[in-house]
């Protein structure tokens, strides 16, 4: 394989003006949200000095992305989708704009900004799934993979640097001005979605209500290659996720040392910068499920090794390879969802991805913290690995269609 080959593919970019337009628009929004989120947390925590407030921001973001989730992924297999993005889109907007007007004229209570959080987060549990679907419609086949791993390194890119830039303009503008600069790269996201082409949901539009729902969930239980990737995605996060035991043992290996926390997620973001970069390695290969299985058990055992890793340094090195292992594992398993599932259902099965994507990894989070508590740090981590590597074997035995050529998209 040439240097070229291994390179992330931007053909996508070059060949789908609206994929490109939208692309840029998502990539800009997102380092937007991640600034927000940064001055979410400080506006709360300087009026409450309270963790118990700064924990409830994420949950003010969850409830409404798990609760509604599915419910907005039927009905995007309802509408044309390009006009239910521009609403959901425009909705973020506004609350954007919300969020920016009582920061920079009189700070609301903080359960008014969290109310503000919570009603955002609603407008992107529909966003969020009608966005997965238009991958598949506006490129072909062989390039589903490229485009899914140019979304990748945008959404890293955006966790990397978007949280220090948040940083820099709350402490120069104050929350006010880096709201209105999350409500201006909202304008970019528009100027995409405006781009986009009419989006019929297919020749079966979802049923109604909770019928459209269930029809969704029983496709994803009755298709071997679709459960299986999503149990991975589960095994993956719910088992072995190990972010809540960053400070732990950062205390054990660090001294407790607050500049070195940050290293950890820092280690893992660009793992998965690098892996992004470096995507035409794997999204050119033929076989995404088994490239899913691959880089699913890839995580566990980088994590089993982190624990076991005596050296804080290669503690470190191991969470870099986990981050490369866990977009190797995303992009593939996304490739495998978005070729397997047909047009009139991409919506159910974006919200269902939506929803195993934001709950599991905080149950993940919760399971380390309670075995950490029960036993150790170390434990925790060598415990979650090594269930990782089981639940993935697990799946791969016994949905043989995930390791063939069943998996891969169709000719």
């Amino acid at each position: 394989m040439t240097l070229r080959n291994m390179l992330l593919d931007v053909a996508p970019l070059r060949g789908s003006p609206a994929f490109r337009r939208l692309w840029a628009g998502q990539t800009l929004s997102g380092f937007g949200g991640q600034m927000t989120l940064v001055a979410v947390m400080f506006q709360v925590w300087q009026a409450t000095r309270s963790t118990t407030w700064t924990g409830a921001v994420g949950l003010a973001q969850a409830v409404p992305l798990v609760a509604l989730g599915l419910f907005a992924g039927s009905l995007a297999d309802r509408v044309d989708r390009r006009r239910f993005y521009l609403l959901t889109t425009a909705g973020q907007t506004a609350c954007s704009l919300a969020l920016a007007l009582q920061g920079l004229l009189g700070h609301l209570p903080p359960a008014g900004v969290l109310g503000m959080v919570a009603v955002q987060s609603c407008f992107a549990a529909g966003g969020g799934p009608v966005s997965r679907t238009f991958v598949p419609r506006l490129l072909p086949k062989h390039q589903v993979a490229a485009g899914l791993a140019l979304r990748r390194i945008a959404f890293q890119g955006a966790m990397l640097a978007g949280p220090a830039l948040g940083g820099l303009v709350v402490g120069g503008l104050g929350v006010g001005g880096c709201y209105l600069i999350d409500a201006l790269t909202f304008a970019a996201a528009l100027y995409g979605a405006f781009g986009l082409p009419p989006m019929r949901p297919g020749d079966e539009p979802a049923r109604p209500g909770l019928r459209g729902v269930l029809d969704g969930l029983a496709f994803l239980v009755r298709t071997p290659v679709i459960r299986g990737a999503l149990l991975t995605d589960l095994a993956v996060t719910v088992l072995s996720m190990p972010v809540s035991l960053f400070p732990l043992i950062n205390a054990e290996r660090f001294g407790d040392d607050p500049r070195t926390l940050g290293l950890f997620l820092t280690a893992m973001a660009a793992g998965g910068v690098a892996a992004s970069l470096l995507s035409g390695t794997f999204t050119r290969l033929p076989h995404p499920g088994r490239v899913m299985l691959a880089g699913s058990a890839g995580w566990g055992a980088a994590l089993a090794l982190f624990g076991l890793s005596p050296d804080p340094w290669t503690g470190l090195a191991c969470l870099v390879l986990a981050g490369a292992a866990d977009t190797v594992s995303v992009v593939s398993r996304s490739t495998v969802v978005q070729n397997r599932t047909p047009t009139e259902l991409l919506g159910r099965v974006g919200a269902a991805e939506q929803i195993v994507g934001q709950a599991g990894p905080d149950l993940g989070n919760l399971r380390a913290g309670l075995v950490a508590d029960a036993t150790s740090g170390t434990a925790a981590a060598v415990s979650g690995g090594l269930l990782c590597l089981g639940a993935v074997a697990i799946v791969a035995a016994a949905t043989p269609p995930l390791r063939g050529r069943s998996a891969s998209p169709a000719p």
